[in-house]
């Protein structure tokens, strides 16, 4: 009896590990579809302070735009300009994000009248001196990672995890998911030797429209030191944004009437 009861625990353990894997992957696609595809499109004023390791403060101002051109977690596309200070005033950076494959990116020059691709193993670097990532903009896909459930809360899901491949600075990433919108509050960024470098912080969220929504963020990095700080305004779900916004022509020639 007690070797059958054993076998049966043995049984009862694998049949359960796929449920928990599954739950923890559809976890982080909520996750992803929470963060990143809320409405069939979105348009932001956004305020951005970057704040470095001696407490000196730069300061951005942008809108960005996005369309969804498939399902949650589906293939996307994000414009995002530039209107002050002057040195960085007409910069526009495009985003065709991919739900398979890598994703292109591309940034508009205005003082070199240039349009650069952003490759691949660049979507880790800083996005524009702030403390954010190319990457951090338009999201990690759910799929270039692996996923496990390893705590909840009352309140909260949290996962970790660890990319499947590509070339990424961090040895996995811990997730605190809000379970009722499952809006990430918070995520913090671990290397090879376990030591947390870096911490995404969702400081507010307001409802938009009956959508959760995060109006304002931080991102630190204990290795260059300081934080940038975003504040998201005029937020708006569903608009008209139509293709030609999302263009490579967009870049040089931008959208005014979508950009006020």
């Amino acid at each position: 009896m007690k070797l059958r009861s054993f076998l049966a625990a043995l049984i009862g353990l694998a049949l359960a590990a796929p449920a928990f894997a599954q739950s923890a992957q559809d976890i982080a696609a909520k996750a992803s579809a929470a963060a990143y595809y809320a409405g069939s499109t979105g348009r932001a004023d956004v305020s951005m302070v970057i704040t470095d390791r001696q407490g000196r403060e730069r300061k951005r101002q942008l809108t960005i735009l996005r369309r969804n051109d498939g399902g949650a977690n589906g293939d996307q596309k994000f414009y995002v300009y530039f209107h002050r200070p002057a040195d960085v005033s007409r910069t526009s950076f495009l985003v065709w994000k991919k739900a398979r494959g890598a994703d292109d990116r591309w940034l508009y020059l205005p003082a070199l009248d240039q349009v650069r691709r952003i490759a691949a193993s660049d979507e880790r670097t800083s996005f524009v001196g702030s403390h954010f990532f190319y990457e951090d903009l338009s999201g990690r896909h759910p799929s270039e990672d692996r996923h496990e459930l390893i705590d909840t809360t009352a309140d909260y899901y949290v996962l970790r995890s660890t990319p499947r491949g590509g070339r990424v600075e961090f040895a996995h990433f811990v997730s605190y998911i809000e379970k009722r919108s499952f809006i990430p509050v918070r995520v913090d960024f671990f290397d090879k030797q376990g030591e947390r470098y870096r911490v995404y912080e969702a400081l507010k969220v307001s409802n938009v429209d009956g959508i959760p929504t995060v109006i304002e963020a931080r991102m630190s990095d204990s290795r260059i030191g300081g934080s940038t700080a975003v504040r998201y305004r005029r937020v708006r779900y569903n608009v008209d944004l139509p293709e030609q916004v999302f263009t490579e022509r967009a870049l040089r020639a931008a959208p005014t009437e979508f950009l006020r």
